[in-house]
């Protein structure tokens, strides 16, 4: 058995949805602001911009989007933060509360799907951007890719961690000058920056596309922030995680717009890209692009490692897991092949395609993020017993009805308000010429609803199995250090 200080094997992370004890809490807050912001910094992020241009919106009102949406979205993601450190919990299996044991396999599929459905289209475009620099097959790199994804979420957390914070420093080099040549160098059609130019249709489509692309890194933000020392502050917490993720997201997504509109209908990310690089000096458009693949290499080393722990959280809830580095292997490669399939058989309608499961992410998990937050902050306070989350018979139970009508509720009020593009247009939507208003019913009906179904939970006899717990949660963390 290892010690307490030695809570690696060969130097690979060893934790999985078990929870962290306090003695190998370590980092440093700050880290949390180099993680996310390079999350988001990020060229499947740059896609996320242009969907106001494609549906005819102009330049200004399609940046104002971005910036409105970015700033309401990565708002509820970055209150997950906070969770983190006070539970040592990854952020998925704490759904167990509000959904019940067996309940939160409903949340976790959908985690899943995002995990693997982002790395088809995050390997797929560095595929195309190593194929465009240094040639060869398209599908050989998206290989290469996943495999070099595998490796950095297999060793966890920590390289993670030190990988996201050299690519900061070196994105504000590469990036920023690749932003002062787009913004000195490139031409835009009349109009572009005309306020009169507003319509409501693609306004929304780009408002809702980025805020459901910032609420959907709400399943991921505990996963990155367990390991920190309880003792950090929720504001704090919040800060690193809201400002990181913010930056990235409002200033990749502007390249994106301003990309699409001087592009027009000839725009193709990797194209783009390439050719606006080299209008700064010949041959820096491959120097971005090869830049841009390791910073997609990253986040798909992130969804990998996401998509593992709700993988393993969903067994759990059939067959108790232990967490070995053997069980993080398997279940990080099964998340590498499923991505992996997918990006082989993938079409080339990739914006289309991008957009629609954008929207279909936003719609999964706005009732699911409204709950989580409502019983964290509001029903509960942040008090849980811990233990009692991987006890199949404890008092949270298997099925938590009050969560799982909740996010059912609001769901289904949202349908009416859907708009996604060709696939599906709700009533209502249709009747405001495909503005998309789901956000904002989702949110408060499903978080209001939770709240108001919750009255009934005695937080303080919760509290106090916590504390008759917290010394064998604390035992029992360190018996389960893998030899």
């Amino acid at each position: 058995m290892t010690t307490a200080s030695e809570p690696r094997v060969s130097g690979l992370e060893i934790r999985s949805i078990d929870y962290v004890p306090l003695d190998e809490r370590h980092g440093k807050l700050w880290h949390l602001g180099p993680l996310w912001f390079m999350s988001n910094a990020q060229i499947a992020t740059l896609a996320v911009g242009l969907i106001s241009i494609t549906e005819g919106g102009n330049l200004i009102w399609s940046l104002i989007a971005i910036v409105a949406g970015t700033l309401l979205g990565t708002f509820f993601m970055a209150f997950h933060s906070a969770q983190g450190p006070q539970l040592g919990l990854p952020q998925m299996i704490q759904s167990r509360p509000q959904f019940g044991y067996v309940g939160a396999l409903l949340v976790w599929l959908f985690a899943y799907v995002q995990y693997a459905g982002f790395n088809v289209f995050n390997t797929i475009l560095a595929g195309e951007a190593l194929h465009t620099t240094v040639h060869g097959n398209t599908k050989m790199w998206v290989a290469v890719v996943t495999v070099v994804g595998f490796v950095i979420a297999l060793v966890g957390y920590d390289v993670i961690h030190k990988a996201e914070q050299f690519l900061t420093y070196t994105f504000l080099v590469v990036f920023g000058i690749f932003t002062v040549g787009v913004l000195a160098t490139l031409h835009y059609p009349a109009g572009s920056f005309d306020l009169g130019g507003f319509s409501w249709t693609p306004f929304l489509a780009q408002f809702g596309v980025v805020a459901g692309y910032q609420i959907s890194w709400a399943i991921y933000v505990s996963d990155y922030s367990r390991y920190l020392p309880p003792d950090v502050t929720v504001r704090k917490t919040f800060y690193w995680t809201y400002f990181g993720s913010a930056l990235g997201g409002v200033w990749l997504m502007t390249l994106g717009a301003l990309l699409a509109a001087w592009a027009g209908k000839d725009f193709d990310t990797i194209r783009s890209i390439n050719a606006a690089g080299d209008k700064v000096f010949s041959g820096f458009g491959a120097i971005v692009l090869l830049f841009a693949t390791l910073g997609l290499v990253s986040v798909t080393a992130l969804n990998m490692y996401g998509g593992s722990l709700t993988l393993i959280s969903a067994i759990d809830s059939f067959r108790k897991v232990q967490p070995t580095v053997g069980v993080r292997a398997l279940t990080i490669g099964l998340t590498a092949a499923l991505s992996l399939v997918g990006a082989f058989a993938a079409t080339s309608d990739f914006l289309t395609n991008f957009n629609n499961f954008l929207l279909l992410v936003l719609y999964l998990f706005i009732p699911w993020t409204a709950v989580n937050l409502m019983d964290y902050y509001v029903v509960r306070r942040g008090h849980y017993a811990i233990a009692e989350i991987f006890n199949p018979h404890g008092i949270y139970g298997r099925w938590g009805w009050h969560g799982i009508i909740s996010y059912l509720v609001g769901f289904g009020v949202m349908v009416p308000f859907f708009s996604v593009g060709t696939l599906y247009v709700g009533p209502i939507a249709h009747a405001m010429d495909g503005a998309d208003l789901s956000l904002f019913v989702g949110l408060p009906v499903a978080g209001l609803l939770y709240w108001w179904l919750s009255r009934s939970i005695d937080v303080a006899a919760e509290i106090r199995v916590a504390e008759a717990e917290a010394a064998e949660l604390e035992q029992a963390a360190h018996e389960h250090r893998e030899p």
